[in-house]
């Protein structure tokens, strides 16, 4: 070999020699610079997971919720096709659901409303005719007959899937003219021909009326139920044969989402729930963190989570994921948070992908929206983020990393599930991340399959992960 010849080679090896070094170099400052940054410990609990508990026990079957507790589908959205056909076409897609990891469905108001047949059901007047009477001009609701609710949630319970009713008990609507000593005018409040025959009302059985002029709020210039009227507390939730009652024990409804619950105190919920039982999630619109958790404490019940809703519209639209460090709603308290993407009323959020991986991987209890499912995702990715979640997202939650395109976070394990570390990232091209795992010496993989990465923990349990644009990835131990 010649001089010349072997002089470039060494110069070759030191080249390349000097590029791992400044690799290895590069590396290193990175991984230093990633230590030094905090860990945010969210939430401190045993890290149990989200339970609704079981379904009634005179059942087949009962709902045992997974690793990482259950997911709910909205079975509905605002205007689905009339013509009495929708209660039939969940029934069929109940079975798919439930080997999808769902563990309960959400249904819209099922009693006859003033509308009829053309009613989602928001404006309730009987709450004792699920299509089976001839009144406001027609036997069936929107959804179909009373056969074929109970046919639906029949199956529903044959599949482990909970069902929750949609209730409605701030207004009524379709009464009947009467004049109204209290008012002085005539006002559309006799609900005697109701033809069910069961909670007739009149005018002293809404405000104002000799329990006082107002409750909290009204809505749409419907007649405001009187929950302070001993009668009504009755009706809904005290007799057997009550509204709360009948639809538990006969109808054999699971739990409840409470409409509009601004329009009343959360005394009443929690008097329902000490009453009928069940799960229960009230719909208080507020972004406040503070009024949601004031409101879940008063009426002992769950509530949809608004201000993680409004946050992640801020977080992945606005391009600011750190924003995600924010006070929510479940991590004030993830055991009585419902948290969502989209549902019937609104649909503001753009990067769906981003605010379902987030939901489906953080505490709370998940709900996917019928449309989004059925209609305008892709639904193998949502059933792959439902079975993380159902098998990986366990215990507490740790924020490790935040900025505007990138936010990681981990959720720590419970009762030797190792939990997982989801990745999101708002950019438009792959990113790259050193980040604090439980797991030392482990390899790990991602759950969603957009990296082929296979890492091995270091042995102080750090580890460098990645994320496709605009997109997340979920790593947990390869096992």
């Amino acid at each position: 070999m010649n001089k010349p010849t072997i002089k470039i080679l060494l110069f070759s090896l030191l080249i390349a020699n000097y590029a791992c070094n400044t690799e290895d170099k590069s590396q290193d400052e990175a991984l230093d610079i990633a230590k030094q940054s905090k860990v945010i410990n969210v939430t401190k609990h045993d890290g149990h997971p989200f339970s609704t508990g079981n379904v009634n026990t005179s059942q087949t079957s009962k709902y045992v919720a997974g690793p990482g507790g259950g997911v709910m589908m909205q079975a509905f959205y605002w205007d689905v096709p009339a013509g009495g056909t929708w209660w039939n076409t969940i029934n069929t897609k109940v079975t798919d659901w439930a080997n999808a990891g769902i563990s309960s469905i959400w249904l819209p108001p099922a009693s006859k409303a003033q509308n009829g047949a053309f009613s989602m059901g928001y404006d309730p007047t009987d709450y004792f005719d699920f299509g089976d009477f001839n009144q406001n001009g027609s036997i069936e609701t929107r959804f179909g007959s009373k056969t074929e609710l109970t046919s639906l949630i029949t199956n529903a319970h044959l599949q482990n899937l909970q069902v929750f009713a949609d209730i409605v008990i701030n207004h009524n609507s379709g009464g009947a003219s009467e004049s109204n000593p209290y008012t002085g005018t005539q006002t559309w409040t006799n609900f005697n021909g109701v033809a069910s025959g069961k909670f007739k009302r009149t005018y002293n059985d809404f405000y104002k009326n000799a329990y006082g002029n107002n409750d909290e709020g009204a809505f749409g210039g419907f007649p405001d139920l009187c929950h302070a009227n001993p009668y009504v507390k009755d009706w809904l939730w005290l007799r057997a044969d009550g509204v709360g009652k009948y639809y538990k024990n006969t109808m054999k409804f699971d739990g409840w989402r409470f409409d509009y619950v601004k329009g009343f105190g959360p005394w009443v919920v929690n008097q329902w729930n000490a009453n009928v039982g069940g799960f229960s999630v009230g719909e208080y619109w507020d972004s406040n963190v503070n009024t949601l958790e004031w409101w879940a404490n008063n009426a002992n019940s769950s509530v949809f989570d608004f201000a993680c809703y409004y946050k992640m519209h801020d977080a992945f639209d606005g391009n600011n994921l750190a924003l995600l460090n924010d006070d929510m709603m479940w991590k004030r308290n993830p055991y009585k948070a419902v948290t969502f993407v989209s549902n019937h009323d609104t649909n503001e959020i753009w990067k769906k992908n981003l605010a379902y991986a987030y939901i489906l991987t953080h505490e709370g209890y998940p709900t996917i929206f019928y449309r989004d499912y059925e209609e305008w995702l892709d639904k193998s990715k949502l059933n792959n983020l439902i079975w993380i979640h159902n098998n990986k997202a366990t215990g507490n939650t740790s924020i490790l990393y935040s900025d505007n395109d990138e936010y990681v976070a981990r959720r720590n394990g419970y009762n030797g599930n190792p939990g997982l570390i989801v990745y999101l990232n708002n950019s438009a091209s792959w990113q790259e991340r050193w980040v604090p795992t439980n797991w030392s010496n482990a390899q790990i993989k991602d759950f969603t399959g957009q990296s082929t990465w296979l890492p091995t923990t270091q042995g102080d349990s750090w580890v460098k992960i990645q994320c496709p644009p605009n997109s997340y990835s979920v790593w947990s131990i390869n096992m």
